[in-house]
């Protein structure tokens, strides 16, 4: 193999690690090769279990890949085994974990994931059963800190015999004598964004709906309504959706909230999350609006917010950063432990699309 052509799956492994999952045809593209000569190179990096092919690309190498035989690959052993407990993994959180683990194959670190729930109890059986059966070095967690159940789950992590990050939480003033490091999503400046959006396009009424047992609300409702006063706007229209709620309930709610928007001249709002919006989009053509002469939508998470008719504008968390920085600060906190605690807030992009724009 020519030297270029090892530069070349340096470049695509590197990229891999990176994003997560890679395309022939993009890398084909960037690289100034055919799409022939990826997929032999990609080939190359799977048969030495450095990723996993799919079609039409490759991604990070899953533990369930058993397509390279046993002993085929030369394995490095990890420098260290972290855990990492998220409260879902099926929303929100995905992106998270990918960027983890694109974190933690760069640094040869071995990443164990173990989902929850947002219950304060379950998260913490979850934690403490991942301990009482697997050694590792450090935990990454994602708790709810608020009220005195979260408080003292925060407190029972400062204690803990090795280093713990909070990924998207932070750890509340009270308890900032905590050496917890934490890396997380600047919610409030989020909303805050949303409303200077809506601002600039010259909405002056203005409402917000998010869901109500959602961590991510508390922020999103301090730094909307710190904004939409700091600019004069009114916020005519505020509503906590029940997460509970079947699909039927959530239509019923959602004809009332769009039953005040009309009433109460609402013309544009920040929805929490994405389904909530796709909702509320949804329901106001099948009742004749014009959207978004009517109502400007923006969305919070950008999760499917781009699948919606028109496309939704969204504020995106930088998921896929969080979770590889909250790696970087263990393995940094594991190989130096006398280093200052780190606070890290990263702050979203809005991505302007046709809901919000006439």
């Amino acid at each position: 193999m020519t030297s270029f052509g090892i530069e070349r799956r340096e470049r695509i492994l590197a990229e891999v690690r990176r994003r997560g999952a890679v395309r022939v045809a993009e890398l084909a593209v960037e690289l100034g090769v055919s799409e022939l000569t990826v997929r032999r190179d990609i080939g190359v990096l799977a048969d030495r279990a450095l990723v996993t092919r799919v079609h039409g690309g490759a991604v990070l190498r899953s533990e369930l890949d058993t397509t390279v035989p046993r002993g085929a690959a030369s394995v490095t052993p990890s420098r260290y085994r972290i855990a990492m407990v998220v409260p879902s993994l099926s929303y929100y959180w995905p992106q998270v974990t990918l960027g983890a683990r694109s974190a933690a194959a760069e640094l040869g670190v071995q990443l164990v994931l173990r989902g929850a729930s947002y219950s304060i109890e379950d998260q913490r059986r979850q934690i403490v059963s991942l301990l009482e059966r697997t050694q590792v070095h450090g935990l990454i967690v994602a708790p709810d800190t608020e009220g005195p159940e979260g408080y003292a789950l925060l407190e029972w992590l400062g204690r803990l015999p090795l280093p713990v990050v909070l990924t998207e939480r932070r750890v509340p003033s009270g308890l900032s004598f905590l050496e917890l490091d934490c890396v997380r999503t600047d919610h409030s400046v989020g909303a805050s964004l949303a409303a200077r959006h809506l601002a600039a396009r010259g909405h002056v009424r203005v409402g917000l709906m998010t869901s109500r047992r959602s961590p991510t609300s508390r922020h999103l409702r301090q730094g909307w309504r710190a904004t939409v006063a700091d600019l004069g706007m009114e916020n005519v229209v505020d509503l906590e959706l029940e997460e509970s709620v079947g699909f039927a309930e959530a239509f019923v709610g959602i004809d009332a909230l769009l039953e005040e928007v009309r009433s109460r001249v609402c013309t544009g709002m920040l929805i929490h999350a994405d389904p909530h919006a796709l909702l509320v989009q949804q329901r106001a053509l099948e009742l004749g609006w014009h959207l978004p002469e009517d109502l400007a939508i923006v969305a919070y998470d950008d999760e499917v917010a781009d699948s919606g008719h028109p496309p939704i504008t969204a504020l995106a968390p930088p998921k896929q950063e969080v979770g590889r920085l909250a790696v970087e600060t263990l393995v940094a906190r594991l190989e130096q432990s006398r280093r200052p605690v780190l606070r890290v807030e990263l702050i979203p992009d809005i991505r302007l699309r046709e809901s919000s724009l006439a």
